[in-house]
Protein backbone atom coordinates (compact mmCIF):
# COMPACT_ATOMS: atom_id res chain seq x y z
CA UNK A 1 0.00 0.00 0.00
CA UNK A 2 1.40 3.37 -1.05
CA UNK A 3 0.14 6.43 0.80
CA UNK A 4 0.19 10.10 -0.23
CA UNK A 5 -0.85 12.36 2.64
CA UNK A 6 -1.38 15.98 3.61
CA UNK A 7 -2.83 17.88 6.57
CA UNK A 8 -3.51 21.63 6.52
CA UNK A 9 -4.93 23.91 9.24
CA UNK A 10 -8.18 25.77 8.67
CA UNK A 11 -9.05 29.18 10.10
CA UNK A 12 -5.99 29.54 12.32
CA UNK A 13 -2.38 28.46 12.53
CA UNK A 14 -3.16 25.56 14.87
CA UNK A 15 -3.88 22.22 13.20
CA UNK A 16 -5.85 19.78 15.38
CA UNK A 17 -5.81 17.09 12.66
CA UNK A 18 -3.12 14.44 12.25
CA UNK A 19 -2.22 11.97 9.52
CA UNK A 20 0.27 9.10 9.89
CA UNK A 21 1.14 6.08 7.76
CA UNK A 22 3.36 3.03 7.73
CA UNK A 23 4.18 0.24 5.31
CA UNK A 24 0.78 -1.40 5.82
CA UNK A 25 -1.44 1.25 7.39
CA UNK A 26 -2.72 4.80 7.29
CA UNK A 27 -4.67 6.76 9.89
CA UNK A 28 -6.22 10.19 10.27
CA UNK A 29 -7.36 11.86 13.49
CA UNK A 30 -9.47 14.99 13.87
CA UNK A 31 -9.37 16.67 17.27
CA UNK A 32 -12.80 17.86 18.37
CA UNK A 33 -13.25 21.59 18.90
CA UNK A 34 -13.50 22.36 22.61
CA UNK A 35 -16.81 23.59 23.97
CA UNK A 36 -16.53 27.39 24.37
CA UNK A 37 -15.91 28.38 27.99
CA UNK A 38 -16.28 24.85 29.32
CA UNK A 39 -14.11 23.49 32.13
CA UNK A 40 -12.49 20.41 30.60
CA UNK A 41 -10.94 18.99 33.75
CA UNK A 42 -7.78 18.38 31.71
CA UNK A 43 -4.49 20.29 31.75
CA UNK A 44 -3.85 19.20 28.14
CA UNK A 45 -5.31 20.60 24.95
CA UNK A 46 -6.80 18.74 22.01
CA UNK A 47 -3.49 18.72 20.13
CA UNK A 48 -1.89 16.79 23.00
CA UNK A 49 -4.60 14.13 22.81
CA UNK A 50 -4.35 13.90 19.03
CA UNK A 51 -0.56 13.53 19.11
CA UNK A 52 -0.63 10.93 21.90
CA UNK A 53 -3.42 8.93 20.31
CA UNK A 54 -1.79 9.01 16.88
CA UNK A 55 1.58 7.90 18.23
CA UNK A 56 -0.03 5.03 20.14
CA UNK A 57 -2.06 3.87 17.14
CA UNK A 58 0.92 4.12 14.80
CA UNK A 59 2.96 1.92 17.14
CA UNK A 60 0.23 -0.60 17.90
CA UNK A 61 -0.67 -1.11 14.25
CA UNK A 62 2.91 -2.27 13.68
CA UNK A 63 3.18 -4.32 16.88
CA UNK A 64 -0.22 -6.01 16.44
CA UNK A 65 -0.61 -6.40 12.67
CA UNK A 66 -3.47 -8.92 12.79
CA UNK A 67 -5.39 -7.77 15.87
CA UNK A 68 -8.97 -6.55 15.54
CA UNK A 69 -8.89 -2.80 14.90
CA UNK A 70 -11.36 -2.13 17.69
CA UNK A 71 -8.95 -3.81 20.11
CA UNK A 72 -6.07 -1.76 18.72
CA UNK A 73 -8.03 1.46 19.19
CA UNK A 74 -9.05 0.45 22.71
CA UNK A 75 -5.41 -0.17 23.64
CA UNK A 76 -4.41 3.22 22.20
CA UNK A 77 -7.12 5.02 24.17
CA UNK A 78 -6.03 3.19 27.32
CA UNK A 79 -2.45 4.32 26.68
CA UNK A 80 -3.52 7.95 26.40
CA UNK A 81 -5.78 7.67 29.45
CA UNK A 82 -2.95 6.27 31.55
CA UNK A 83 -0.64 9.09 30.43
CA UNK A 84 -2.74 11.74 32.20
CA UNK A 85 -4.83 9.86 34.75
CA UNK A 86 -2.77 11.36 37.56
CA UNK A 87 -3.24 14.98 36.51
CA UNK A 88 -6.68 15.23 34.92
CA UNK A 89 -10.35 14.51 35.63
CA UNK A 90 -10.97 11.79 33.07
CA UNK A 91 -14.65 11.63 33.91
CA UNK A 92 -15.28 15.19 32.74
CA UNK A 93 -17.53 15.02 29.64
CA UNK A 94 -15.89 18.15 28.21
CA UNK A 95 -12.39 16.66 28.12
CA UNK A 96 -10.48 16.52 24.81
CA UNK A 97 -11.69 14.00 22.22
CA UNK A 98 -11.06 13.09 18.59
CA UNK A 99 -12.37 11.19 15.59
CA UNK A 100 -10.36 8.29 14.14
CA UNK A 101 -10.15 6.60 10.74
CA UNK A 102 -7.79 3.68 10.03
CA UNK A 103 -7.01 1.56 6.98
CA UNK A 104 -4.72 -1.47 7.31
CA UNK A 105 -3.39 -3.96 4.77
CA UNK A 106 -3.23 -7.51 6.17
CA UNK A 107 -2.66 -10.88 4.49
CA UNK A 108 -4.58 -10.12 1.33
CA UNK A 109 -7.23 -8.02 3.03
CA UNK A 110 -7.82 -4.36 3.87
CA UNK A 111 -9.33 -3.68 7.29
CA UNK A 112 -10.92 -0.33 8.09
CA UNK A 113 -12.21 1.44 11.19
CA UNK A 114 -14.12 4.70 11.58
CA UNK A 115 -15.06 6.34 14.88
CA UNK A 116 -17.12 9.53 14.53
CA UNK A 117 -17.19 11.65 11.40
CA UNK A 118 -13.89 11.11 9.65
CA UNK A 119 -14.24 8.94 6.53
CA UNK A 120 -12.75 5.93 4.78
CA UNK A 121 -13.63 5.90 1.07
CA UNK A 122 -13.10 2.67 -0.87
CA UNK A 123 -13.24 2.10 -4.63
CA UNK A 124 -13.43 -1.50 -5.79
CA UNK A 125 -12.24 -2.83 -9.13
CA UNK A 126 -15.84 -3.12 -10.31
CA UNK A 127 -16.14 0.67 -10.01
CA UNK A 128 -18.33 0.82 -6.92
CA UNK A 129 -17.41 3.45 -4.37
CA UNK A 130 -18.27 3.15 -0.67
CA UNK A 131 -17.87 5.94 1.87
CA UNK A 132 -17.73 4.73 5.46
CA UNK A 133 -18.64 7.51 7.91
CA UNK A 134 -19.92 7.22 11.47
CA UNK A 135 -22.55 9.95 11.21
CA UNK A 136 -24.28 9.59 14.57
CA UNK A 137 -23.14 13.06 15.59
CA UNK A 138 -24.93 14.57 12.58
CA UNK A 139 -28.28 13.74 14.16
CA UNK A 140 -27.41 16.07 17.03
CA UNK A 141 -26.36 19.18 15.11
CA UNK A 142 -29.57 21.00 16.04
CA UNK A 143 -28.78 20.67 19.75
CA UNK A 144 -26.89 23.14 21.94
CA UNK A 145 -23.52 22.38 23.52
CA UNK A 146 -25.28 21.80 26.84
CA UNK A 147 -27.68 19.30 25.27
CA UNK A 148 -24.92 17.44 23.42
CA UNK A 149 -22.65 17.09 26.46
CA UNK A 150 -24.45 14.14 28.14
CA UNK A 151 -24.73 12.35 24.78
CA UNK A 152 -20.98 12.14 24.26
CA UNK A 153 -19.84 8.50 24.56
CA UNK A 154 -23.29 7.47 25.73
CA UNK A 155 -25.97 5.10 24.36
CA UNK A 156 -28.24 6.96 21.98
CA UNK A 157 -25.62 9.65 21.43
CA UNK A 158 -22.29 9.59 19.62
CA UNK A 159 -18.87 8.09 20.27
CA UNK A 160 -15.39 9.62 20.08
CA UNK A 161 -11.88 8.73 21.20
CA UNK A 162 -11.11 10.40 24.51
CA UNK A 163 -10.65 8.90 27.96
CA UNK A 164 -13.20 6.06 27.69
CA UNK A 165 -11.75 2.90 26.08
CA UNK A 166 -15.28 1.50 25.70
CA UNK A 167 -15.82 3.93 22.82
CA UNK A 168 -13.62 1.72 20.62
CA UNK A 169 -16.29 -0.98 20.59
CA UNK A 170 -18.68 1.48 18.93
CA UNK A 171 -16.47 2.09 15.88
CA UNK A 172 -17.62 1.04 12.43
CA UNK A 173 -15.33 -1.63 11.00
CA UNK A 174 -15.09 -3.89 7.98
CA UNK A 175 -12.80 -5.89 5.73
CA UNK A 176 -12.37 -5.94 1.95
CA UNK A 177 -10.35 -8.37 -0.15
CA UNK A 178 -7.34 -6.52 -1.55
CA UNK A 179 -7.79 -8.26 -4.89
CA UNK A 180 -11.10 -6.39 -5.26
CA UNK A 181 -9.83 -2.99 -4.13
CA UNK A 182 -8.42 -0.35 -6.46
CA UNK A 183 -7.81 2.69 -4.26
CA UNK A 184 -8.94 4.36 -1.05
CA UNK A 185 -8.79 7.61 0.87
CA UNK A 186 -9.02 8.60 4.51
CA UNK A 187 -10.35 12.10 5.12
CA UNK A 188 -11.31 14.35 7.99
CA UNK A 189 -14.59 16.21 7.59
CA UNK A 190 -12.76 19.38 6.61
CA UNK A 191 -11.50 17.59 3.48
CA UNK A 192 -14.64 15.76 2.39
CA UNK A 193 -16.87 18.84 2.51
CA UNK A 194 -16.33 18.98 -1.26
CA UNK A 195 -18.80 16.09 -1.33
CA UNK A 196 -20.84 17.08 1.71
CA UNK A 197 -21.35 20.73 0.73
CA UNK A 198 -20.24 21.40 -2.82
CA UNK A 199 -21.71 18.67 -4.99
CA UNK A 200 -18.62 16.61 -5.77
CA UNK A 201 -18.89 12.84 -6.08
CA UNK A 202 -16.60 10.58 -4.11
CA UNK A 203 -15.15 9.31 -7.39
CA UNK A 204 -14.26 12.82 -8.49
CA UNK A 205 -12.51 13.44 -5.18
CA UNK A 206 -10.55 10.19 -5.56
CA UNK A 207 -9.61 11.10 -9.14
CA UNK A 208 -8.21 14.47 -8.08
CA UNK A 209 -6.30 12.89 -5.19
CA UNK A 210 -4.80 10.26 -7.48
CA UNK A 211 -3.87 12.54 -10.38
CA UNK A 212 -2.82 15.69 -8.54
CA UNK A 213 -2.30 14.60 -4.95
CA UNK A 214 -3.99 15.35 -1.62
CA UNK A 215 -2.84 18.98 -1.84
CA UNK A 216 -5.13 19.44 -4.83
CA UNK A 217 -8.11 18.18 -2.84
CA UNK A 218 -7.40 20.70 -0.10
CA UNK A 219 -6.77 23.43 -2.69
CA UNK A 220 -10.16 22.80 -4.28
CA UNK A 221 -11.76 22.80 -0.84
CA UNK A 222 -10.33 26.23 -0.05
CA UNK A 223 -11.41 27.59 -3.44
CA UNK A 224 -14.97 26.44 -2.80
CA UNK A 225 -14.96 27.91 0.69
CA UNK A 226 -13.72 31.28 -0.57
CA UNK A 227 -16.63 31.41 -3.02
CA UNK A 228 -19.09 30.79 -0.18
CA UNK A 229 -20.35 33.52 2.13
CA UNK A 230 -19.40 33.00 5.80
CA UNK A 231 -22.35 31.58 7.71
CA UNK A 232 -23.91 29.93 4.66
CA UNK A 233 -23.16 26.53 6.20
CA UNK A 234 -23.24 25.62 9.88
CA UNK A 235 -19.85 25.13 11.50
CA UNK A 236 -16.46 26.51 10.62
CA UNK A 237 -15.99 28.40 7.36
CA UNK A 238 -12.50 26.87 7.01
CA UNK A 239 -11.74 23.66 8.89
CA UNK A 240 -8.55 21.66 9.27
CA UNK A 241 -8.38 19.37 6.22
CA UNK A 242 -6.52 16.07 6.07
CA UNK A 243 -6.23 13.49 3.28
CA UNK A 244 -4.43 10.16 3.05
CA UNK A 245 -4.72 8.66 -0.45
CA UNK A 246 -3.91 4.94 -0.70
CA UNK A 247 -2.94 2.99 -3.81
CA UNK A 248 -2.98 -0.80 -4.03
CA UNK A 249 -1.16 -3.25 -6.30
CA UNK A 250 -4.02 -4.57 -8.43
CA UNK A 251 -4.71 -5.36 -12.04
CA UNK A 252 -6.45 -2.03 -12.56
CA UNK A 253 -5.22 0.12 -15.42
CA UNK A 254 -3.60 3.45 -14.50
CA UNK A 255 -6.05 6.32 -14.21
CA UNK A 256 -6.22 8.63 -17.22
CA UNK A 257 -6.83 12.31 -16.62
CA UNK A 258 -10.58 12.99 -16.40
CA UNK A 259 -12.42 15.97 -17.81
CA UNK A 260 -12.54 17.78 -14.45
CA UNK A 261 -9.16 19.46 -14.18
CA UNK A 262 -7.69 21.08 -11.10
CA UNK A 263 -6.80 24.76 -11.45
CA UNK A 264 -3.43 25.40 -9.90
Amino acid sequence: MKVDRLSQPGDGLVNEDLVLSGRCHALVIDGATAEPGAETGCVHDVRWLVARLGTALDRLLVERPAEDLRAVLRAAIESVRDAHSGTCDLGNPCGPTATVAILRERDGFADYLVLSDSAVVLERLDGTVEAVIDDRIDRLLHLSWQEVRPLRNAPGGFWVAGSDPAAAAQARTGTVELSRLRRAALLTDGAYRLVERYGWTWRRLLDVAELDGPAAVVHETRRAELRTAPGHFAGKHHDDATVAFCRFETTAAPLTRPTHEVTK
